[in-house]
């Protein structure tokens, strides 16, 4: 099951923002309405409007989701939406044009970026020495005893097809395809063997870096606004559950920039396995809707001979085997 998180602005005076089940990448049912009309309850929804705590309710919920999102099917009017009204007079579903992508977890509690973990993009990252910022930070020495990251501001999420705005303090944006497990239960300290039980799905995760400040802030060694500024953690289009993605360590990922091909690998190839990267990072606390990156594999900006930076009116279309296409356009911030 694939589910976003949507809004409607400007439905009756606010923004009404719904779960919903993805039929396809432009017909969206939503939950809370279908399992209304399915279950007779006029007073509320018992899916909630949060991927958070539709996650903290467990496998009960999820139940309660596919018997919705079936209910929708059977009543959806696919080319026409909003002829698909339920006996309770609500609608029942919509087109992409006509509402909001959120990120597939609108503010996680945590986001927790694994560092240089495709063994390709550890050999790349030694080219971005040639700039200023990064010289003598000896990236041909990053180690691997264990999975080495950062954590990133939950505020700085976005949904597909919502703008990445250019920081005034940069000159140097470029992006990072990564594959984005979301955790579905509470883990502490979980072994690699079971780590999976523990996941509810997975997402894209475009990694948005400002180079020039990264470099600067990682010659004192830490990693703050390079990576955790206001757009910089486009994150979707959708939760894919897990039960769909037969083996997570065999998925095709592309990334393009104004339909050229820049990065192209496969999950295969990362150092430390998503199993792998659960069971580390389960030493912090879990939780449901926390979000673990995978880190990059190779074509970024940076290690390029003659870097062009990303730029106002540049597209990036992030896709992954199973996972669909995170879509993202670059603006200017003025």
């Amino acid at each position: 099951m694939k589910i976003a998180s949507c809004e409607i602005s400007g439905k009756e005076q606010q923004a009404y923002r719904f779960l919903a089940g993805v039929v396809t990448t432009d017909c969206f049912i939503d939950l809370c309405v279908a399992h209304r009309a399915l279950t007779g309850n006029d007073n509320h929804s018992t899916i909630p409007s949060s991927i958070v705590e539709f996650l903290e309710d467990g496998e009960q919920m999820l139940m309660w989701a596919q018997a919705a999102l079936t209910y929708g099917r059977e009543n959806l009017n696919e080319e026409s939406p909003e002829e698909s009204i339920t006996t309770d007079g609500n609608r029942l579903a919509y087109h992409l044009d006509e509402i909001t992508l959120l990120p597939a977890v609108p503010r996680p509690g945590k986001i927790i970026h694994t560092s240089v973990n495709f063994s390709a993009h550890k050999k790349e990252v030694t080219a971005f020495e040639s700039s200023p910022e990064w010289q003598g930070q000896n990236w041909g020495g990053f180690h691997y005893q264990h999975p080495t990251g950062f954590l990133q501001a939950p505020s700085a999420t976005v949904g597909s097809h919502s703008p990445v705005v250019i920081p005034q303090f940069t000159k140097q944006l470029d992006y990072e395809i990564e594959i984005a497990t979301i955790i579905g239960k509470r883990a502490s300290n979980v072994t690699e063997a079971d780590a999976l039980d523990y996941v509810a799905g997975y997402c894209i995760f475009n990694d948005m870096s400002a180079r020039d400040i990264q470099g600067r802030e990682h010659a004192n060694k830490v990693i703050m606004l390079g990576k955790s500024f206001d757009t910089s953690c486009p994150l979707g289009p959708w939760l894919t559950t897990k039960e769909e993605i037969s083996d997570p360590q065999n998925l095709k990922m592309e990334l393009r920039l104004n339909g050229e091909l820049r990065q192209d690998a496969n999950t295969s190839e990362m150092i430390y396995s998503i199993p792998k990267l659960v069971s580390w990072w389960s030493q912090i606390t879990l939780e449901p809707g926390d979000v673990i990156t995978s880190g990059s594999p190779s074509g970024v900006i940076a290690a390029m001979p003659d870097p062009v930076w990303l730029a106002s009116g540049d597209r990036i279309e992030a896709s992954i085997e199973g996972l669909d296409t995170l879509v993202n356009d670059i603006v200017s911030s003025q």
